[in-house]
């Protein structure tokens, strides 16, 4: 599982001077400390990480400055909210139509046929 600690030892102070002083270093501790949590997280989650990691790198290195990159990747986030909160809303008109007792299309209904295994 995720270090929950680890928040409250990130030093925004040597990230920052670190970027400036030895870029290459910087790029590599950052990529070591994305490794680090993501292996921290359960298995069936790692995937989506690392794919959305994956896409935020490359929203990072399109854009001219880490500004750039930065409101690119806080554009995506907002986009990914949007997406939730539509789902949200759908999920609430489907609950209230069904609460408002307006009926939806049945089910389709199918016959369940057995399977015999050959003799071998």
């Amino acid at each position: 599982m995720v270090d929950t600690q680890s928040h409250e030892k990130f030093n925004f102070d040597m990230w920052c001077e670190l970027s400036q002083s030895n870029p290459e270093a910087f790029e590599e501790l950052r990529q070591k400390t994305l490794d680090e949590f993501i292996e921290g997280v359960d298995e069936y989650r790692q995937h989506r990480l690392r794919c959305l990691q994956w896409k935020v790198d490359r929203v990072r290195e399109l854009n001219p400055t880490p500004l750039a990159a930065c409101v690119a990747i806080s554009d995506m986030m907002w986009d990914s909210l949007e997406k939730l909160n539509q789902i949200y809303y759908d999920y609430n008109n489907l609950t209230s139509l069904h609460d408002s007792k307006k009926e939806l299309a049945p089910l389709p209904n199918a016959s369940v046929l057995p399977f015999i295994a050959p003799q071998l």
